[in-house]
């Protein structure tokens, strides 16, 4: 898996179709090339400090690393958009709500 980090990646991926949880929203975008998944992670200033913040981005990214690669579609982007929730929401229970979010993703846009 790969690191989107540049803007127009982030707004390519945020019109396609999204899925909310309470600590974060999935947004994802399918690609024509053969690369691999990318994924990004945004938090917003709303959230709080600078240190809350990556705090909930460090969060999402160990989120994504305990998650099976089989749960996100090859060829696709995907960012995750933090929720100050994430900072106080059990660990577990938010993998399991990346584990739905993707669930749900794929069944709005099957191929």
């Amino acid at each position: 898996m790969d690191r989107l980090r540049q803007r127009a990646d982030f707004l390519a991926v945020a019109n396609g179709p999204r899925a909310s949880g309470p600590a974060f929203v999935v947004q994802s975008c399918r690609r024509t090339d053969d690369g691999p998944i990318r994924i990004g992670f945004t938090v917003t200033k709303k959230n709080g400090t600078a240190t809350e913040r990556n705090r909930i981005r460090r969060r999402l990214r160990e989120l994504v690393k305990r998650l099976d690669a089989v749960s996100m579609r090859p060829h696709s982007d995907y960012v995750l958009v933090g929720r100050r929730t994430a900072l106080s929401r059990d660990f577990a229970v938010m993998l399991d709500d990346l584990r739905a979010a993707f669930r749900r993703l794929d069944r709005q846009h099957p191929e």
